[in-house]
């Protein structure tokens, strides 16, 4: 979907397919005829954005086979779709069981993870379309904060402008200018925006910058004008912003709302739990934690990485931080001039959300990212973008 800011410029507004487990080509190709298709048709456009989370396999058959680069494009266009921003975050296994730690695998420590966000950029400048001359990815904030020293810092630094080196020559043999931005989130090395701000400016390149997942953003009790204006300030690069939105407990003592809290407690993604005190930001790796025991003061509210879907919030005692959402909206396209012009519905959670609240069919999925992205245009447009045919 795009939209006309008022400044004359193009807005992007995607969702991301992460929702949907695919390790191959093969997996992707499914994705688009089952899922994307039908949530475009829903919206009644004739073309629809999709943040595409391609798994090192199937990145790895599109750059080392240009005829199967060529025919995921065909099908992107024969469907109505169209491709401008990448999630490379997760590296493989996002569908699995139990994902939990593996998800910051390998870091930016790794040598894989260069090549693999390579490999990415060198698909998206194939996979943008025609008239598009800018695209995105989102990767993980260098590392989970255990087990990272100088020595680390040092090396993920180094893979960082060795990356900012091989997009600099992609754009000058494509034409095609690709971004890498950083993605804070708990528990990670960089949680914060702020943390970010450091190593995003040591590396001075404005091919990579930051992604700012308002879900993170909420969970770690940012404001969002002051951590917008923040980087702004530091003339940080937004590459893209991820539109979610966080599990929030106002009343964490009491409980109905521990009960309530636990039906998300689930074996496969980590749920960061926060909390804001006197004495700074205190939290938990996940939230089963933060239930069990003393381990999370509960003076104040908690809030859990749970992406919860934007357009329904969970049942009283709890509710979404929605609000932080718009707030970071209107701060990201809402003035003169856009902050970033790729926005991304991630709302990975589906399936891990408590069974009553499940999509029981592919249909009742399609339903709910459709009324997911209707949200999200409302709030564009109620900032004065036009959504655009």
């Amino acid at each position: 979907m795009r939209f006309r800011h008022p400044d004359g410029s193009t807005v992007h507004l995607a969702y991301c397919t992460n929702v949907h487990p695919a390790e191959t080509l093969d997996g992707v190709l499914a994705q688009l005829r089952d899922h994307c298709e039908p949530v475009r048709r829903r919206l009644g456009r004739d073309r629809l954005g999709i943040g595409l989370w391609l798994a090192k396999d199937a990145a790895h058959a599109l750059v080392t086979d240009p005829s199967a680069l060529r025919g995921l494009r065909t099908e992107l266009d024969r469907r109505g779709l169209e491709v401008v921003t990448l999630n490379g975050f997760p590296y493989e296994g996002f569908g699995a069981e139990e994902v939990k730690y593996r998800v910051y695998k390998p870091d930016w420590t790794d040598p894989e993870r260069l090549d693999h966000t390579t490999a990415l950029a060198r698909v998206l400048a194939g996979l943008l379309p025609d008239d598009v001359t800018e695209g995105s990815i989102s990767t993980l904030p260098l590392a989970w904060r255990t087990a990272y020293d100088e020595r680390s810092a040092k090396t993920a630094g180094a893979a960082l402008l060795t990356l900012a080196e091989r997009l600099d020559a992609l754009a000058e043999l494509t034409g095609r200018d690709i971004r890498v931005g950083l993605e804070p989130e708990p528990g990670c090395l960089v949680e914060t925006t702020g943390d970010a701000i450091a190593p995003l400016t040591a590396i001075g390149h404005d091919r990579i910058g930051i992604c700012v997942d308002t879900c993170h953003l909420a969970t770690s009790f940012e404001d969002p004008h002051t951590a917008l204006d923040a980087l702004t300030d530091a003339r940080v690069p937004i590459v893209k912003s991820q539109l979610s939105a966080a599990l929030h407990a106002e009343q964490p003592h009491l409980p109905d709302v521990r009960e309530a809290l636990a039906a998300f407690d689930e074996p496969r993604f980590l749920h960061q739990t926060r909390t804001a005190t006197a004495a700074g930001l205190r939290g938990t790796d996940d939230l089963g934690q933060a239930l069990n025991g003393e381990a999370l003061p509960d003076a104040s509210p908690w809030r859990s990485h749970f992406h919860v879907p934007l357009h329904a919030a969970p049942a009283a005692p709890l509710t979404s931080t929605l609000p932080v959402l718009a707030a970071a909206l209107t701060r990201l396209v809402g003035g003169p001039h856009p902050l970033t012009r790729h926005l991304e519905v991630e709302t990975y959670t589906w399936q891990a959300l408590p069974a009553e609240l499940r999509p029981r069919a592919r249909s009742q999925l399609a339903d709910g990212i459709a009324a997911e992205l209707t949200l999200a245009r409302d709030l564009l447009t109620d900032l004065g973008l036009k959504e655009l045919p």
